[in-house]
């Protein structure tokens, strides 16, 4: 690793640290408010094809069942942040990794797709973080919480990892390809992130005036 900002390209996490890094990364992701600005999906695409290259020596079934082990741990220590911070996470003030907006619109989220956001959750950055932490703070039942974090954590390595290894298989040199690969991530995964901010401020936008 040469610089700081190989901090955010998935190949060099996953070769510098090997399985425990990018274990670690998947747990702080999943609802350690810090984790936020860490790759996510990208990250397990490049775990699936480095899988298939022999570069992470783990075999496919396994690496799918630690990550999905590490995500859904991860979304448990953010459950019971937000269980204990509750309502006065609303008012601590913003930080470098910590912006009050961010859940604002996780709330958003939540309210739209109720216990499914949970699952929908994983596939999108900053709503991955802040889910478990908005469902800790309204108290979800811990059943309930329990059945959608289970099903997200199968479902996000399942679909994510397994389509990397894939695309190693049917793709030559698909490595070649893989910062092209990492900006299409970010792009399809920022536009409900987007969609979702805008109509939050809509939203506020008309409260306002209807206060007025």
């Amino acid at each position: 690793m040469d610089s700081i900002w190989d901090l955010f390209k998935p190949e060099e996490l996953i070769r510098f640290g090997g399985l425990f890094l990018l274990i670690l990364i998947i747990f702080l992701e999943n609802g350690v408010i810090f984790g936020l600005f860490l790759p996510g999906d990208s990250l397990l695409f490049t775990a699936g094809l480095l899988c298939f290259m022999g570069v992470l020596d783990v075999e496919l079934s396994y690496l799918i069942l630690y990550i999905g082990i590490a995500a859904f741990v991860g979304y448990y220590a953010g459950y019971w942040f937000g269980f204990r911070t509750g309502e006065a996470l609303y008012k601590r003030k913003d930080s470098l990794f910590f912006k009050k907006k961010y859940i604002s619109m996780a709330e958003a989220f939540y309210k739209k797709y109720g216990g499914l956001a949970l699952v929908l959750g994983r596939f999108l950055p900053i709503v991955r973080t802040f889910a478990p932490i908005l469902a800790g703070v309204v108290k979800v039942q811990p059943l309930v919480f329990f059945f959608f974090n289970l099903l997200g954590a199968v479902l996000w390595p399942l679909i994510i990892v397994t389509g990397g290894y894939f695309v190693g298989e049917l793709v030559p040199n698909a490595l070649d390809y893989l910062n092209y690969v990492v900006i299409v991530f970010i792009v399809v995964t920022s536009i409900p992130i987007y969609n979702t901010i805008q109509r939050e401020r809509k939203r506020k936008k008309e409260e306002g005036l209807s206060d007025s």
